[in-house]
């Protein structure tokens, strides 16, 4: 029988996870568990990086993120759930890579450069967030992991936990593979008003949203803006809602909005209402699952507790490769 790839994948809990986040990183974690020994975690201490000043609401968004998981269909029976803080070794594989860590090469993170320029009202001038690159490779590479599923934007970030590794590898042995990106498809999911789908933009339908709030919100989208009256012709190919059509109604549901939107013969307070009944229908497993978890939160603590047992068990078996490689063996 051949052994199951690793892929390892995590994200920073700062809030409740919208369907932005869905299609681009949490339905294609689903869809992996079958095919690869999956490790996801929660990278509360990646959160610092940009919230320290406040972080009196990061426990309880870990909590949120693993029912947000969970609904979703992540399971603790075919995936590793854990949170990265309850899992110390990463701290110490961190101290070692960052010794060996160019600074040039962090500096050139385009992550880095972009938000250094774009978040204004927060002090970004910390080592911690010019170093979280080095974290992230050490997150990953603790446990060997052979690939990480991401978007386009997403690869230089693989990249260089690949020249990080392949540095410690140079200098005292080959401890670590080096980590593939697979690129995963994520399809473009924009807010309620045309933007980017974003908590910081309000503009955003969460996982954790009832029904009625669904339709709510559905009900305030941005239609075709050129689309003033009812007996315009509309164009679905700029409309938000149409596309949302396109990921829940089906083909053949999606085909008869497009005709129709075209010569007029729908208006879009109905098309509207047509997509959040198929957006609703869609997430009703989501709800199921959510209702359970709510109502039993020992459950969710045993997954984050037994998780993060079987994470730092392989953590340690990583690290005690690595300090035999520096020869730290006292």
């Amino acid at each position: 029988m051949t052994e199951k790839k690793r892929v390892l994948s995590g994200m920073r809990p700062t809030g409740p996870l919208h369907l932005g986040n869905y299609h681009g990183a949490l339905a294609n974690w689903v869809s992996m568990q079958d095919q690869y020994d999956c490790h996801f975690f929660i990278a509360d201490w990646h959160a610092l990086t940009s919230d320290y000043e406040d972080t009196s609401k990061i426990t309880g968004y870990v909590r949120e993120m693993v029912i947000d998981w969970l609904s979703a269909g992540l399971t603790p029976e075919k995936s590793t759930i854990f949170v990265q803080s309850l899992v110390p070794e990463h701290a110490e594989l961190f101290l070692y890579l960052s010794m060996i860590t160019p600074v040039p090469w962090l500096e050139r993170n385009p992550t880095y450069k972009d938000q250094i320029v774009q978040i204004q009202n927060k002090d970004l001038s910390t080592f911690g967030f010019l170093g979280y690159p080095v974290l992230q490779a050490a997150d990953i590479i603790i446990y060997r992991a052979n690939a990480v599923p991401v978007g386009v934007d997403q690869v230089p970030h693989v990249e260089i936990t690949r020249e990080i590794a392949r540095r410690f590898n140079f200098l005292y042995g080959d401890v670590f593979p080096e980590p593939e990106a697979i690129l995963t498809p994520t399809p473009k999911i924009l807010g309620m008003d045309r933007r980017k789908m974003s908590k910081s933009y309000n503009n955003a339908i969460y996982l954790s949203d009832p029904p009625e709030e669904v339709s709510r919100k559905v009900s305030q989208m941005i239609t075709d803006p050129n689309r003033m009256r009812r007996k315009d012709p509309g164009n679905p190919d700029i409309c938000n809602v149409f596309s949302f059509h396109n990921l829940y109604s089906g083909e053949k549901v999606s085909a008869e909005i497009d005709k129709m939107c075209r010569k007029a013969e729908i208006g879009c307070v109905e098309c509207k209402k047509r997509m959040a009944d198929y957006l609703i229908q869609a997430m009703a497993p989501l709800y199921e699952r959510r209702r359970h978890y709510e109502a039993h939160p020992e459950l969710v603590e045993v997954v984050i507790q037994d998780g993060s047992a079987k994470a730092r068990n392989v953590a340690r078996e990583t690290m005690t490769a690595v300090r035999a490689a520096l020869k730290i063996t006292l």
